[in-house]
């Protein structure tokens, strides 16, 4: 009697996703325990600067599985709301949990046509960013708010919350103490850190398909935080 092999189908369903989404959202908090508060406060920007637009588009850079862009979809249900982003696996998890809320595209931000790859059919009315573009080098980033300008329609938006580095070691330490303790006393250092959401990930046969494909790919600015 010869032997035979099963090849198993795991499905990544959008409850699976949903369950991913949440912990990355908890993990996210270690590192930006006032994160909640940031996209609230995003979000009401965008809320008053496109009331009287009929149909707004909006774009949430370095969306990663498309936390904030789909608080945006909720908060304004009239909006495309557009995710961008280049990491296959995160990209997997909003499209399959938050694929009715958000249209995902994956860009490589400030790369040669990465506006094009977005496929806009009107200007933006506004532009988010969470925790995503300090990878950039400032000539780079400086760049892509320029190509932004030029893509928002008059009297739109560009909110980009983000944490800056500081230059001086000193400052650095302090910071990163201050850092800390903050998320001490909001008990978010008890979340899962990053590298054990990444190694669990890495273990979930439901998330083989985009994990070969983020290998395939090779490394990438750590532009995801959203």
């Amino acid at each position: 009697m010869s032997g035979t092999t099963t090849m198993v189908a795991h499905e990544l369903t959008a409850e699976r996703a949903g369950e991913w989404i949440r912990r990355w959202d908890l993990q996210q908090e270690r590192y930006a325990c006032d994160r909640e508060a940031r996209f609230t406060v995003i979000a009401d920007v965008v809320e008053t600067a496109t009331a009287a637009v009929g149909r707004p588009l909006l774009a949430d850079l370095g969306c990663g599985p498309g936390s904030l862009a789909a608080r945006l979809a909720g908060r304004i249900p009239r909006a495309e709301v557009v995710g961008v982003d280049t990491d296959p696996l995160l990209l997997a998890l909003g499209r399959a949990h938050h694929g009715s809320l958000v249209r995902f595209a994956d860009a490589t931000i400030g790369e040669p046509g990465w506006l094009s790859a977005l496929g806009l059919d009107r200007p933006l009315d506004a532009v988010v960013s969470a925790t995503a573009l300090h990878y950039l080098p400032e000539p780079a980033l400086l760049a892509v708010y320029g190509q932004l300008r030029e893509s928002l329609r008059p009297g739109g938006v560009l909110v980009n919350g983000d944490h800056l580095f500081q230059e001086d070691p000193a400052v650095a330490r302090l910071a990163a103490v201050v850092g800390r303790r903050h998320a001490e006393r909001h008990g978010a250092d008890a979340h899962e850190d990053w590298r054990g959401w990444w190694a669990a990930a890495t273990r979930a046969p439901e998330l083989a398909g985009p994990l070969a494909e983020r290998a395939r790919r090779g490394p990438a600015p750590a532009a995801t935080t959203g």
